[in-house]
């Protein structure tokens, strides 16, 4: 009778430095860290969507889509320290803004494994079949946030993109309401 084999592969993460595993298939954790596979950002842009990427930055599954279990809201991030000095000071020009203005939302600062940027207008739903591999902290481990302010500022800074994205479907570059509708449809 077939099982689930799960393969397991260390491998070093240039622009993290840290470990990562591959495996076969995944439950996604909340506020755990993960990378997704190539198949899902071309999903993204063959339903519209813009991705560019090249660096493979991680995942953070924030968050699960409260009618569909499933899904998981995901947020880019990367190493704050490795942007410029320009770069630096667009993002906490973005940050530093009033809250009442939706772009104050697009960025977030805070700790992982390093000094992180979330690119939090850049989320994106996913499912664990677009999951490559783990995001693995000093531990050898899962990388889960648990850090309960950031947590709270990254949903609150979530949920108003995507109450604004309800309102203006497809408003952000990636589409994320069609990357929703199209996960939704293979539900």
């Amino acid at each position: 009778m077939p099982r689930n084999v799960q393969i397991n592969i260390a491998e070093q993460n240039p622009n993290f430095g840290v470990l990562f595993m591959k495996k076969e298939f995944f439950m996604i954790k909340d506020s755990s860290i993960y990378f997704a596979k190539d198949d899902f950002y071309n999903i993204i842009r063959n339903l519209g969507g813009s991705w560019n990427d090249a660096k493979k930055r991680p995942l953070v599954c924030l968050m699960q889509l409260a009618e569909y279990k499933d899904i998981y809201w995901a947020i880019p991030l990367g190493n704050f320290n490795h942007r410029n000095d320009n770069a630096k000071q667009r993002i906490c020009g973005y940050i530093s803004r009033d809250v009442s203005d939706i772009a104050s939302c697009y960025y977030h600062v805070g700790r992982t494994t390093t000094k992180s940027i979330f690119f939090i207008s850049d989320v994106v739903p996913i499912t664990n079949e677009y999951i490559e591999r783990e995001y693995l902290g000093f531990d050898n481990k899962l990388y889960q946030i648990k850090n309960k302010p950031l947590l709270n500022e990254l949903e609150r800074k979530l949920r108003r993109i995507l109450y604004y994205e309800n309102n203006n479907p497809n408003y952000f570059r990636q589409h994320i309401t069609d990357v929703k509708n199209h996960l939704i449809s293979k539900q």
